[in-house]
C-alpha cells in the first residue's frame, strides 16, 4: 500500500526455513514483528552492536536511510513482519529542532506503545481487501511518521486519548521518580501511592499508558541507562551492573541479554 512518501508492505513466511534479509536503500524503514520467535539468529543494522534476541514480537526496528541491514534467522514460529519505507525528503520537522531535521537514529529492537498501535493499525488497513482505507492510511501515515520524529528528537508524549490510562501529571511523576531510583528497587505500593491510586488499579492504568508493567518498564531503563555506561570504557561491566541496581554480575548479564540480546561485553565490544 502507497502514500506520498510512505510505502508498506506484510511479509508472512509460509515456512518455518532458514532466512535471511539485507537492506541498503535511499529511504528510512521501520518494521515491527507481528510475529517473530527465533531458535537461532542474529540482526545487525549499521552503527550498532549485533542482537541475537529471540523473541522478537512486537519489537520495532528503525533502520535510517543509507544504512545497512542484515538479518538470519532460524524461526520457531511463521514470521510476519510489517515494513514501512519513509522517503527522507517527505518526513516532518518538529518545533524544537526549528524546522531542520535532525539525523534520525538506528534503533534495534526497541519498544514504544504509541508506534506499536500506531503501525498495528496500518496493518490492519493494509490487510481488509477490498476496504476502501486509503484516507485512513494517509492519516495514520503521517502520524507514523510525526511520532518518528518526536522520538528521535527526544520530545515527551502528548496526553494519552485513551481512557483509563494515567493522567499526564501522573506519568510524569512517575517517570521521574523511577528515573531517580534507577538503582533502588520499587515497590508497587510506593509508586501506586505517589500519585493517590490502588495498587491494582495503578498497574493497570501504568501499563496502559507506557505500554508494558511497571516492573518491565523500571527494568528497561535501567538496561538503557547501563547502556550509557557501557560506552564509557573506565566503567568495568561490574560497575555498570551494581550503578544500576543489579546485585551481581550474572543477573545483569541475564537481564541485559534478555533486554537486547546480547551481553553486557558483547555489546560494549560492538561500540569499539
Amino acid at each position: 500500500m502507497m502514500m506520498d512518501g510512505l510505502t508498506a508492505e506484510v511479509v508472512q513466511a509460509t515456512r518455518r526455513e532458514r532466512m535471511e534479509f539485507r537492506f541498503r536503500a535511499p529511504v528510512h524503514l521501520l518494521a515491527i514483528y507481528d510475529q517473530g520467535s527465533r531458535s537461532d539468529g542474529e540482526t545487525h543494522i549499521e552503527g550498532l552492536p549485533r542482537s541475537t534476541l529471540r523473541d522478537v514480537r512486537r519489537k520495532l526496528t528503525f533502520v535510517p536511510a543509507g544504512h545497512g541491514y542484515r538479518e538470519w534467522q532460524e524461526p520457531r514460529v511463521l514470521t510476519r513482519v510489517v515494513y514501512f519505507y519513509f522517503d527522507p525528503a517527505k518526513m516532518p520537522t518538529h518545533p524544537k529542532m526549528d524546522g531542520v531535521l535532525a539525523p534520525l537514529a538506528p534503533r534495534l529492537f526497541f519498544e514504544d506503545a504509541t508506534l506499536s498501535d500506531t503501525t498495528l493499525k496500518l496493518k490492519s488497513v493494509i490487510e481488509s481487501a477490498g476496504a476502501d482505507g486509503s484516507p485512513y492510511f494517509e492519516a495514520l501515515g503521517s502520524v507514523l511518521a510525526h511520532e518518528l520524529v518526536r522520538l528521535n528528537a527526544g520530545v515527551p508524549r502528548l496526553e494519552n486519548p485513551e481512557q483509563g490510562g494515567l493522567a499526564a501529571w501522573q506519568r510524569r511523576m512517575v517517570g521521574a521518580y523511577i528515573e531517580e531510583h534507577l538503582a533502588e528497587q520499587i515497590s508497587l505500593d510506593t509508586l501506586a501511592q505517589l500519585i493517590g491510586l490502588s495498587p491494582y488499579y495503578f498497574c493497570r492504568t501504568f501499563k496502559q499508558s507506557f505500554g508494558m508493567p511497571p516492573h518491565r518498564y523500571h527494568t528497561s531503563r535501567r538496561i538503557e541507562h547501563a547502556k550509557t555506561l557501557l560506552a564509557r570504557p573506565a566503567s568495568t561491566v561490574t560497575d555498570v551492573g551494581l550503578s544500576v541496581g543489579f546485585s551481581d554480575t550474572s543477573a545483569f548479564t541475564a537481564a541485559f541479554h534478555k533486554a537486547a540480546g546480547l551481553t553486557p561485553t558483547a555489546y560494549r565490544r560492538g561500540l569499539a
